[in-house]
């Protein structure tokens, strides 16, 4: 590690509880504290209990959407735990005693981009060194490996290549699938992120600004005939055009990101979506963020037949409400989960930059919950959060650590290299340990039966 970098990582080490978003633009914490709302409560130890979280806790618990104002009330309290503490009503409400896990396998294939977004400190340019591009030789072995560890789940993503040709993409995908069924597995394919499949389009010369929406569609298309199974939900970042321009520009914007998502819903894949924080965004971009993806989840639940209210809304925890499930696929696809990943700088452009603390990272998993009140899981992605800090989040409004993961070259939090994985007993260990069943899942969320490596899915 360089000494500029170690002086970054003493400075954090200092300093853990620096916030990284700016000033945020609200009444002074201290005068919050003598509110007439908030009393101190010794049941709580040094906590002090906010009265107006017991009116947000009903509202949630009956299904009636929380504002921006409500979620800016979530972030702003001095009563973290009680915040906690609603968002795990929730959780139990939607997911009384289980907790979710999979056995996976990440596979990037290739880091070279032709974009150079200042958080990223995966991409590489064409040629220099450390870049990388994966031939179909090596996602064939690849997908032998995960078949063979019992894998249920390929999750493919990369750079933006400027050089690939179109045909590359299916052929990956077809090399999967094929491979997958050579040695008798149903392995899902889970492949490319928004941002990917507008660069498809744009390679494949199917965009078109007049009708992007074409381009998006004849791509997907393609690739589910080809065997693509779902999206992941990368290149979300936080939906703002200022933090857009500062940190990731040249990406496409927010609604060329739900544009796709809303396509793959159309064509029956379901998607996953996440949002990126704690670099240059503040706390009011992130809550507006979640709301533009509940609304996008609307119209999608809509379509499978999930009733609004009178204000159009669409929420899970309604009396009488079900959570979606896969058969309804032939009627459309939806948005599975929110993963909220905290930004990490080191190597990145942004590397001044402290990251969010781990007190911000519970509170913000817990506003996920409590906010995208139609996204029926909340992941807590270990790699990003470490394993410890997720299983706590199990208490705070997840239902979801993710999977055994095995490669992951997007992000290496505190000096980890690309080799992270964890067994399916420490994730169900870390599960029980939280207080919950562990559930293990395929991509889709269906119940896995196991006998060593080979697996079958209920409905």
């Amino acid at each position: 590690m360089d000494a500029k970098r170690q002086v970054h990582k003493d400075q954090r080490s200092a300093n853990v509880a620096v916030r990284v978003v700016r000033p945020v633009r609200t009444a002074d914490t201290s005068a919050q504290r003598h509110s007439p709302h908030v009393r101190r409560s010794r049941g709580r130890g040094a906590a002090n209990r906010d009265l107006r979280l017991d009116d947000l806790r009903a509202k949630a618990l009956a299904g009636e959407r929380l504002t921006i104002a409500d979620g800016e009330l979530l972030y702003h309290t001095p009563d973290l735990w009680g915040v906690l503490e609603v968002a795990d009503a929730v959780r139990r409400k939607l997911h009384p005693d289980v907790a979710y896990y999979n056995i996976n396998r990440h596979m990037n294939y290739s880091n070279v981009c032709a974009l150079s977004c200042t958080f990223c400190e995966f991409y590489r340019k064409d040629g220099q060194a450390g870049a990388y591009t994966r031939d179909l030789d090596y996602v064939r072995e690849e997908t032998r490996r995960a078949v063979e560890a019992g894998a249920t789940e390929m999750h493919v993503v990369g750079g933006l290549h400027p050089y690939l040709p179109w045909s590359y993409y299916p052929d990956l995908v077809r090399t999967m699938r094929d491979e997958a069924a050579r040695l008798g597995s149903d392995l899902h394919i889970k492949a490319f992120t928004a941002v990917e499949i507008v660069h498809l389009a744009k390679i494949a010369k199917q965009f078109k600004a007049s009708d992007r929406t074409a381009g998006i569609r004849w791509v997907l298309e393609q690739l589910k005939d080809a065997g693509l199974g779902s999206l992941p939900g990368g290149g979300a970042e936080v939906f703002d055009d200022r933090v857009h321009d500062e940190a990731f520009k040249g990406k496409i914007r927010s609604d060329v990101w739900l544009d796709v998502h809303r396509v793959a819903h159309e064509l029956g894949l379901n998607t996953n979506a996440t949002i990126l924080y704690g670099h240059i965004e503040d706390r009011r971009e992130r809550l507006v963020h979640m709301d533009m993806l509940r609304t996008a989840q609307d119209d999608a639940l809509a379509r499978l037949g999930h009733a609004r209210d009178a204000a159009g809304a669409v929420t899970l925890t309604r009396p009488g409400a079900d959570l979606p499930t896969p058969s309804m696929s032939a009627r459309g696809g939806y948005f599975q989960t929110i993963t909220p990943l905290p930004f990490v700088p080191d190597g990145s452009a942004l590397e001044r930059l402290p990251g969010p603390s781990g007190i911000e990272n519970l509170r913000t998993l817990a506003i996920a919950r409590l906010m995208l009140d139609n996204f029926p899981h909340v992941k807590a992605f270990w790699i990003m959060q470490t394993l410890k800090a997720a299983q706590l989040m199990l208490q705070c409004g997840a239902d979801d650590l993710d999977g055994t993961v095995v490669w992951y070259d997007i992000t290496k939090v505190e000096g980890s290299g690309t080799h992270q994985e964890v067994t399916a007993r420490d994730l169900q260990r870390a599960i029980r340990e939280a207080g919950f069943t562990p559930v293990e899942r395929d991509t889709l969320y269906r119940p896995v039966t196991r006998d060593g490596t080979a697996w079958s899915v209920g409905v």
